[in-house]
């Protein structure tokens, strides 16, 4: 065994690029979470050769397979290391037996694959087990060391899943880098949410084509999981590339006439002809993101439309010359939070990753010590960003409410939003910048109200869709309704847009009728099953706010609750406003939390 190692040179530049994938702006900042000498770090990172131990560690960090980038010295060989015993989870959608015929027929070699899975690596040693819906799914994710995620068009768009991957995810940064995530896409045109795609930018997919390619895919991941790699390889035969995947579903940029339906899920694509207007809000947002250094903020629960609103605005501007960058902070993981530093370091870097500006940052951040983070971010945009050959630039800043979780550090970063803000009005070159600012939820941390950008631009509190326009949603999906059939899901589901979006799909789809529907939605065979077991599983989660839901549904006038807890529920979209106080969003939340609640 060499007693150092270094990585091979045609890998360089992937491997600095898994520095900000990984939740570090900067050399120093993994440095430091790996408690090692920076030179170390920098060393590595440039191909130069470091200690054979700290390469593992470093390859671990930011979540490369060590022997996939090594340069190894001729006629050595990298030690064998054998995992006796993994612990496996499989996570896949699946349906119950009593649910659709159409999803039984579509899941069937979905449900073969997974079973061909369990008992080859039950057979191989290994502690098997599913991942299902229920609240033990976070225990087993925590202490098992591979999470085999088969991507089919249905676990794309599942919410629960997407729960789970996100967790896996926030696992993965955290402890050691288990469990070890190997996606299996099982249908090339899956179309994946902005969401599932960044929770897995960086890890190697491969793609299963039908049964002939099963016993290769069997035996190479029991060959996988033996040698202890933590990544599918990206020279074997099922390997695909994410670019693949999602080339074609991204090349269309105009709505297309007619178009079968799209089972939801996420933002709704630019290219959706199932887009729903709200009027006059997407006009005067087109307008207003046009004006010299603008900023348009959007509230609204969970799954309202926010994401995909705001996706049509950076469209927008970006038809009138500007360029955009969108950035959610739910994909930031933890360690981004540690201090006002690390999170602003991240946020440029994330910047300007996405404008191929990247390099430039180390020099801007030198006097980080001396002149303050908020400086030196402000510095970056100046030289760099908003530089006077350079056109326009519009942010979207996504799940922005997940600051209000760090008050130090939200303090600090809201008030530099509003101070470039106010620049634009005596500087031309903070006039290019302009900014969306996207939450759930009010702001329940205390802001100087000088200091906020909460109180300022063009607010806009994304509505529900109104009865008109549910019935052109249905006409959108071949349905021809009445106004009783409008009444009669709105009294079920309100005008919840993501709900009505989801009855309209497997309505228009013959997977049930609107009767059948409305009778059994808070069943556990209906379609909403995926939707409200995710609220449960959260709501199970935080003790305080499930005992807050139930104390909401449990009664049948409105309740006055603590308002950390009222605004989170509303943030999640299980509650609304009346008045001060607060009762539940819709009939089909009240009926399902009520008989789920009592008695936990």
């Amino acid at each position: 065994m060499p007693r150092s190692l270094r990585v091979r040179e045609e890998c360089i530049r992937a491997v600095k690029s898994c520095l900000l994938r990984n939740g570090f702006p900067s050399q120093k900042i993994l440095a430091e979470d790996l408690g090692m000498a920076q030179s170390t770090v920098s060393h590595f990172l440039n191909g130069k050769p470091v200690d054979y131990a700290n390469f593992i560690e470093i390859c671990r960090g930011l979540g490369q397979e060590w022997r996939d980038i090594a340069d190894f010295e001729a006629n050595s060989e990298p030690e064998e290391v054998v995992l006796v015993r993994a612990k496996v989870a499989i996570v896949f959608e699946g349906f119950p037996s009593d649910r659709f015929a159409n999803a039984n027929a579509r899941s069937t070699s979905n449900t073969t694959l997974s079973q061909q899975l369990h008992q080859a690596l039950s057979a191989g040693g290994h502690e098997v087990f599913f991942i299902n819906n229920s609240s033990d799914s976070a225990s087993y994710l925590k202490r098992c060391d591979y999470l085999l995620l088969l991507i089919s068009q249905e676990s794309a768009a599942s919410e629960m899943i997407l729960e789970q991957v996100q967790l896996a995810k926030e696992l993965h940064n955290l402890t050691v880098h288990k469990p070890a995530i190997l996606p299996i896409l099982l249908e090339l045109n899956t179309p994946l949410s902005f969401d599932l795609l960044s929770y897995l930018a960086g890890i190697q997919p491969w793609l299963w084509r039908g049964v002939g390619d099963s016993f290769k895919l069997l035996s190479k991941i029991l060959t996988l999981i033996k040698e202890g790699r933590t990544s599918l390889t990206a020279d074997h035969e099922l390997a695909v590339e994410w670019k693949v995947i999602t080339s074609t579903k991204q090349s269309i940029v105009q709505p297309l006439p007619a178009a079968p339906p799209e089972l939801p899920g996420g933002q709704v694509e630019i290219a959706s002809r199932f887009y729903i207007d709200r009027p006059p809000i997407e006009s005067r947002c087109y307008e207003t993101i046009a004006q010299p250094g603008a900023l348009i903020r959007i509230k609204a629960p969970r799954q309202m439309g926010k994401t995909s609103l705001m996706a049509r605005i950076l469209h927008h501007a970006e038809q009138q010359g500007s360029r955009t960058v969108a950035l959610s902070f739910q994909l930031a993981n933890r360690k981004i939070f540690a201090n006002s530093d690390t999170f602003l370091q991240w946020f440029c870097a994330s910047i300007g990753q996405e404008l191929g500006m990247l390099e430039q940052l180390p020099k801007c951040w030198e006097l980080a010590d001396l002149i303050g983070s908020n400086q030196c971010c402000k510095a970056y945009f100046e030289q760099y960003l908003l530089s006077e050959s350079s056109r326009p630039l519009t942010l979207g800043l996504d799940e922005s409410d997940r600051l209000f979780e760090s008050p130090e550090i939200a303090d600090d970063f809201f008030g530099l939003l509003r101070a470039l803000h106010e620049e634009a009005k005596r500087r031309d070159i903070w006039k290019k910048f302009r900014l969306i600012v996207v939450h759930s939820t009010e702001v329940y941390i205390p802001l100087d109200v000088n200091k906020s950008p909460f109180n300022v631009g063009l607010p806009i509190d994304l509505p529900e869709f109104n009865s008109q326009q549910v019935q052109d949603l249905a006409a959108r999906h071949g349905l021809n309704w009445n106004d009783g059939e409008v009444v009669e899901l709105m009294g079920l589901v309100e005008g919840h847009p993501y709900l009505v979006r989801l009855a309209i799909y497997h309505i228009s789809r013959q997977d049930v009728s609107l009767n059948q529907l409305v009778k059994s939605a808070g069943t556990e065979a209906a379609i909403y099953s995926d939707h409200l077991r995710r609220h449960l599983w959260n709501l199970e989660k935080y003790s305080e706010l499930m005992e807050a839901m139930r104390e909401v549904v449990s009664v049948s006038q409105p309740v006055r609750l603590r308002s950390e807890w009222g605004f989170k529920l509303n943030s999640m979209g299980l509650v609304k406003l009346e008045g001060n106080n607060y009762i539940p969003r819709c009939r089909l939340y009240e009926e399902y939390f009520r008989d789920r609640l009592n008695g936990k």
